[in-house]
């Protein structure tokens, strides 16, 4: 379950640079773009908080930022008329390999991490 919030958080990425994107364009400022910003941002973030409980931080950190660069890459691509010739396909092309390898080397998730201390009343 853990690496589907990760997959989730990580599509919640896009979100934000999309609605900044689309919230500035042509000195005119469009609320609810930037709002939908702010709430990707949140949603990413507690998705992401989420998976690290079972997903080491550093695993859980790369697919993360790989997901949403790929996501922001493809948007712009399609979206926003950016160029994509080979070679900078080719570099997004080794960031998923990047991430599939992350997910094909990861140790399976243990369940949460217990802190390393505790707080006592």
């Amino acid at each position: 379950m853990a690496w589907i919030y990760l997959i989730l958080a990580g599509l919640m990425e896009i979100g934000w640079p999309l609605g900044l994107k689309y919230g500035w364009q042509a000195n005119e400022v469009r609320v609810w773009p930037l709002v939908g910003a702010l709430v990707s941002m949140i949603a990413s973030g507690a998705l992401l908080f989420v998976a690290q409980r079972t997903i080491p931080m550093g695993t859980a950190y790369a697919v993360w930022t790989g997901i949403g660069s790929v996501g922001a890459f493809i948007a712009g691509v399609l979206l926003f008329k950016e160029p994509a010739q080979a070679a900078r396909v080719a570099c997004v092309l080794l960031i998923v390999a990047g991430i599939v390898g992350l997910k094909v080397f990861s140790p399976p998730p243990e369940g949460p991490k217990q802190a390393l201390y505790t707080v006592q009343s």
